[in-house]
């Protein structure tokens, strides 16, 4: 009888339901998008650095995992080549470019032996000291063929090829250019090695180790598990804040609707509480009507991820938005502790009304 009573409730105003529905629906697509955007991101990036071909990465001393600000001088990698079972050495410069897009400088064709080349969807390789290669999602989100232009670092470059995405990064420059034009003349980010056997990857690691103590050196497959949320701390706390001010939201929607539902059901409670309902009857059937809408609006927020991924696919390319299934109980389980808080008040001056005064409510 009480879930009767609530589910035609509900139906008696379907355009509040639909909107509270709705409201608490766009709570849940906000944490949703976000993690799926960051997610997606990290996964990105996981993936095209695993697009090198590398066994072995070599980062500057005192750089962090994500950092790309700290560079050390490209004279290593005479060092780097003469290791046992080091096939191939080659460094990148990178250089942010405002945003999250940055270039990179490489060595072409030693990025070619280590990575296995570039598969060229429109144009070539580089032929001119300001040529740039570009991949297909760069390209696409920007609107560029081969032989366009593109500003960068106060110079225009001409776009050389257009490559298929998955190598790296999505702008390459030719690296003494970009060494020169940075100040960083002589110097990489990052040297990449690959072996004669990924076999031998732990033991190239703890030789170059007792070498290069100051050096963060990782193999591949060690690098890549820790591109990951949790070790982004700001990424992380900023999650953090928006699931905060997705439960606020959910608790102001929830609290104005139901709110306005005591208010106009103040006779309808009065007659209730006249038939011998409890107070404690009157605040489970709100809260049961609360936890419908928030059930609903998790089912909405869920959908709409899917229309907020075509959107971010289809107008920012360059970004990469992910379905995060095991998230969907976590923003449910945010809906409904946001919208049972909100619920609470207008639930409890419900419970408390007089009977008698609520039946002469005008």
């Amino acid at each position: 009888m009480v879930n009767k009573l609530v589910i035609e409730n509900l139906r008696h105003r379907p355009v509040r339901t639909l909107l509270s529905a709705v409201a608490i629906g766009v709570q849940v697509t906000m944490v949703l998008t976000l993690v799926g955007v960051s997610r997606g991101m990290l996964t990105d990036m996981a993936n095209r650095s695993k697009g090198t071909g590398a066994d072995v990465l070599v980062k500057a001393p005192g750089s962090s995992i994500f950092g790309f600000s700290t560079n050390y001088q490209e004279k290593f990698l005479p060092f780097f080549r003469k290791q046992p079972h080091v096939r191939v050495a080659t460094g990148t410069l990178v250089q942010p470019v405002g945003g999250i897009d940055s270039v990179t400088g490489i060595d072409l064709a030693a990025f070619n032996a280590l990575s296995g080349g570039f598969r060229y969807l429109d144009g070539g390789p580089f032929r001119d000291q300001f040529d740039m290669l570009i991949d297909e999602v760069y390209a696409r989100s920007n609107h560029k063929r081969a032989g366009d232009k593109v500003d960068l670092l106060g110079h225009s470059w001409r776009v050389a090829g257009i490559v298929e995405s998955g190598k790296l990064s999505r702008m390459f420059v030719q690296l003494p250019v970009l060494q020169d034009l940075t100040a960083n003349n002589g110097k990489i980010t990052m040297a990449y090695l690959k072996l004669d056997n990924p076999a031998n990857t732990d033991s190239v690691i703890a030789a170059l180790k007792s070498q290069l103590s100051d050096f963060p050196i990782y193999s591949m497959e060690q690098f890549v598990s820790l591109i990951s949320i949790n070790n982004i701390s700001m990424l992380k706390n900023f999650i953090w804040v928006i699931i905060t001010l997705g439960v606020f939201i959910g608790f102001l929607v929830v609290f104005l609707s139901m709110y306005t539902a005591v208010l106009e059901r103040t006779r309808e409670i009065g007659i209730l509480k006249a038939l011998g309902a409890s107070p404690a009857f009157v605040l489970n059937v709100l809260l049961r009507e609360t936890a419908v809408l928030a059930i609903i609006g998790s089912f909405l927020g869920i959908i709409f991820t899917y229309g907020t991924r075509w959107l971010i696919m289809t107008f920012v390319p360059t970004m990469t938005q992910t379905i995060v299934p095991d998230w969907w109980p976590i923003a449910a389980g945010i809906a409904l502790v946001g919208s049972v808080f909100g619920a609470m008040y207008p639930g409890l001056k419900a419970a408390r009304q007089d009977a008698i005064e609520a039946l002469a409510y005008d």
